[in-house]
């Protein structure tokens, strides 16, 4: 994480996002721009929470971890959207793990501060309440529908959802093959099953496995098969 020194990008940002009126007057000089890297941990399960997070550019990854160590996937986001309002709301540990799957911009203000300047401002208590809903609609459409999907599908919406059409973001659509038993994990398959499945897509012309790495060479091909990634929502909320 890098603290971005540059006070007209935030306040870019905040006007982009139609969020100046979401913050009061006294909490904007304590808003921060940070800069995650793709890969990069923006919190852990688990931890103690400290700040808020408003995600402004970039994708990211939220997932959960069982007390056996499975973890799975509850969904790739892209802005708008907030990490640490649950926990801020009700005091408690981090809920879910949320990595940078691309380079990240978050808006981020420390919880203390949001204490002092923003627990009685309406319209941020607003914000927040439309974003939490919002978050446990979203989930409960997922555990209502995401393991009912075959891992052909799976692991399709997977490709697609780490890689990205954004060439500033150097993604590329490929993912190194040392990561796919985490892949498997994480899409609630084994790693015998979804070889299995990459096979099928190899033969089918949809990806390629070589050099370490499985890269995806037929994006349509993918959308084809699954209407739309599982893990995103056709169209984001602001």
């Amino acid at each position: 994480m890098k603290e971005v020194q540059d006070r007209q990008m935030l306040a870019d940002y905040l006007s982009g996002h139609r969020l100046e009126k979401v913050f009061p007057e006294a909490l904007l000089p304590y808003l921060t721009l940070l800069r995650f890297e793709r890969g990069e941990p923006i919190c852990s399960q688990g931890d103690r929470g400290h700040s808020l997070y408003v995600l402004v550019k970039g994708k990211i990854k939220v997932f959960t971890t069982s007390p056996e160590g499975k973890s799975l996937i509850i969904s790739f986001t892209t802005p708008l959207e907030v990490i640490g309002d649950i926990e801020y709301i009700r005091g408690i540990e981090i809920i879910n793990t949320v990595e940078a799957v691309t380079p990240v911009l978050m808006i981020g203000v420390p919880f203390r501060w949001l204490d002092k300047y923003g627990k009685d401002y309406a319209p941020l208590l607003q914000f927040l309440l439309d974003i939490i809903t919002h978050k446990f609609y979203r989930k409960s459409n997922f555990l209502s529908f995401n393991l009912l999907h075959p891992v052909e599908v799976r692991l399709a919406s997977y490709l697609l959802s780490v890689s990205d059409d954004d060439a500033e973001l150097h993604t590329g659509g490929q993912i190194s093959t040392s990561s796919l038993k985490d892949a498997a994990n994480l899409i609630g398959t084994s790693y015998r099953h979804l070889n299995r499945v990459i096979q099928k897509f190899c033969e089918s012309g949809l990806v390629e496995r070589n050099n370490g790495y499985l890269t995806v060479i037929n994006k349509e091909g993918l959308k084809k098969l699954i209407g739309h990634s599982i893990y995103e929502e056709e169209e984001r909320h602001s």
